[in-house]
């Protein structure tokens, strides 16, 4: 396909769950874009209601730019964000670029409206600067090299990235829990978004620890989502958002913390989930993995329990409804102990030196039970959060 051919990201699916889903392209592609068409009219004038770039995963994308604006001292113009089925904060928003000459030869690249500022260590970029990632930051140098490159211009150019909506949609970001304040930030690896891509969920994960772990921060809490918030917060008795979320990546997230070097990882969880670490699941989402009733189960007979309280676990839908089974044995807390045990096992294994913990509970229930060193690293991580 040449340079002038239609995008191929048209033909791009991924397949999710046995649905096809279109992938889309990133704000960092936009930005490019944006810069490239601005810099070419900028240079030579001829106005182009498309641009055409290749993304650093070799997807050729061409893009309708919009409000091409042309004054005595630059050329600005917008790039709207297609996240083609995975649909975001950031999608349907314009990503602009306003490019300017120079004479000192230099490309520089800058954040303005509604682009970010980093104000922690540990993120792509230094502190103080805009949010504009290091593979988006390449693309735009690249596109730029290349239509000076074309118009034999040797001065250099400036290109300000900015997104009129983007102090508002950075709320709905992760950003204001990294870091970056006032706008969003851009991003992407490979140029292309895939719908529903874990790559992309683990890839935050590990920012927000290498953030933390950059902060000086040697204690980590980690949770699969808000219940586990909620419940590590009212245990600390303080709201200080001290908890990575983790997903279902519960494997990934100790892999990347003993990766940074952290000393300890604590895990708080309801039941749910939890119950699978005890049989070495590592992924707890449902299409991995669902031996929920089969662990409770099975560590009842452990337990002293009978067989018709097993089979009466195994008929039950949720963790919730096995527990009130085990209630009526007065067998959660043996079953329980049988099951931490087995949980701690698995951590440690995975955590291959970093002391690993866990705190499991239920939302009917409340705690339910802790491995050996989870009140410790509790108290560590309370320690920490203190001014």
């Amino acid at each position: 396909m040449d340079m002038d051919g239609k995008s191929n990201i048209d033909e791009m699916y991924v397949v999710v769950n046995k649905k096809k889903l279109r992938c889309g392209y990133t704000t960092g592609s936009c930005a490019a874009a944006a810069s490239k068409t601005a810099a070419t009219v900028l240079l030579g004038g001829e106005r182009k209601d498309t641009a055409v770039i290749v993304t650093p995963k070799g997807v050729i994308l061409s893009m309708r730019v919009e409000d091409i604006r042309v004054s005595d001292a630059c050329v600005s113009c917008a790039v709207r964000k297609d996240g083609g089925d995975d649909v975001d904060a950031t999608h349907g928003m314009l990503i602009c670029a306003s490019v300017s000459k120079r004479t000192d030869g230099r490309i520089v690249i800058k954040g303005g409206e509604g682009v970010g500022r980093v104000t922690k260590k540990g993120l792509d970029q230094p502190v103080g600067n805009a949010a504009i990632n290091s593979v988006p930051r390449s693309m735009i140098k690249e596109v730029l090299d290349d239509v000076c490159e074309s118009f034999y211009y040797k001065d250099g150019l400036t290109a300000v990235i900015y997104a009129p909506d983007g102090a508002e949609i950075s709320d709905k970001t992760f950003n204001p829990r990294l870091g970056i304040e006032g706008g969003i930030s851009i991003l992407g690896t490979t140029g292309i978004v895939e719908p529903m891509s874990e790559t992309a969920m683990i890839d935050t994960i590990k920012t927000e620890l290498k953030m933390r772990r950059a902060a000086g921060e040697e204690d980590v809490l980690i949770v699969p989502g808000n219940y586990g918030k909620d419940f590590s917060e009212e245990m600390e008795g303080s709201e200080d958002d001290r908890a990575v979320k983790c997903s279902n990546f519960i494997g990934d997230t100790i892999d990347h913390a003993r990766e940074l070097g952290f000393k300890s990882l604590l895990l708080v969880g309801n039941l749910g989930k939890m119950v699978k670490l005890a049989g070495g699941v590592m992924n707890t989402h449902s299409r991995w993995a669902d031996c929920r009733m089969e662990i409770l189960a099975s560590n009842s007979l452990l337990a002293g329990a009978d067989a018709d309280t097993a089979k009466r676990i195994m008929s039950c839908v949720s963790t919730d409804e096995a527990l009130d089974v085990l209630d009526d044995a007065r067998l959660i807390e043996r079953t329980m102990d049988r099951i931490m045990e087995k949980i701690a096992f698995h951590l440690n294994h995975r955590g291959d030196g970093m002391r690993t913990e866990c705190i499991v509970f239920s939302s009917k229930y409340g705690k339910l039970g802790e491995t050996s060193g989870a009140k410790e690293i509790m108290e560590r991580i309370k320690k920490e959060a203190r001014p």
